[in-house]
């Protein structure tokens, strides 16, 4: 009960609170924790609108972003308390990176053997007591866990403060979601950014592995946001020379 309370009683001081909301300086700070969030999670942002697209109405497919927001909300509460002790939970990351693999692979696999049953992912979630819907929204939440640790530590690095990071980190998730929102639309007037995602998919399971420890190869958030954004350019481009 002592470790929770030291763990977590910052979040419940309203002394805090009225410090950091009266704060300008702090305001900056929350401002730059949100930029650098909005960074970090271009590859979130691919994924769930690449996962979200098993769905098959577009209502579904908003729903199960509106749980995985609450669920990251939750979810970075508990995760910015315990966050000094997530350096050592690397192995997350492994197991992050081969499920996005997976999806990538396995999504290619099915585009080039079209003879295969495309309900294979419901035949699965059946099999698991799951619906489709809430495999993909458990789905949203593992990637959320995967990647709220390395965006979690580059904040709690900025300030020490566990107010302030959860402000930023509650605003940058939002941004991230109008992002997968906006990558989901452009998908119903360009199908070919399908492909594109599930092609950075496959970048980002790589990524996610080389920035272990054993390895500590890490790419810079600013590079790989624009070699995400080069890709949507050039997919645009070579989509409209076919049409």
């Amino acid at each position: 009960m002592e470790i929770i309370t030291k763990l977590y009683g910052p979040f419940f001081d309203l002394g805090n609170w009225s410090t950091v909301i009266e704060s300008g300086e702090d305001w900056l700070i929350i401002l730059s924790l949100v930029l650098i969030e909005c960074l970090l999670s271009v590859d979130n942002a691919i994924v769930l609108a690449a996962q979200t697209q098993v769905l098959p109405t577009k209502v579904q497919q908003e729903k199960s972003l509106f749980y995985g927001l609450w669920g990251a909300y939750l979810f970075r509460f508990l995760i910015i308390g315990i966050g000094t002790y997530l350096i050592n939970f690397w192995e997350i990351k492994i197991l992050g990176a081969g499920y996005l693999m997976y999806l990538s692979l396995n999504h290619f696999y099915r585009r080039f053997h079209p003879h295969q049953p495309q309900s294979k992912e419901q035949k699965t979630s059946k099999k698991r007591g799951l619906s489709l819907f809430w495999s993909v929204v458990i789905s949203i939440e593992m990637m959320d866990i995967v990647f709220s640790i390395d965006s979690v530590l580059a904040s709690l690095a900025i300030s020490s403060n566990p107010v302030i990071v959860l402000i930023g980190g509650i605003i940058g998730i939002l941004c991230m979601r109008g992002v997968a929102e906006v990558i989901i639309k452009l998908m119903k007037v360009i199908p070919e950014l399908e492909v594109m995602a599930y092609g950075l998919i496959a970048v980002i399971a790589v990524k996610l592995f080389l920035s272990i420890p054993m390895i500590d190869i890490e790419i810079p958030a600013g590079i790989f946001a624009a070699i995400v954004f080069g890709a949507i350019i050039v997919t645009v481009i070579i989509s409209r020379l076919r049409q």
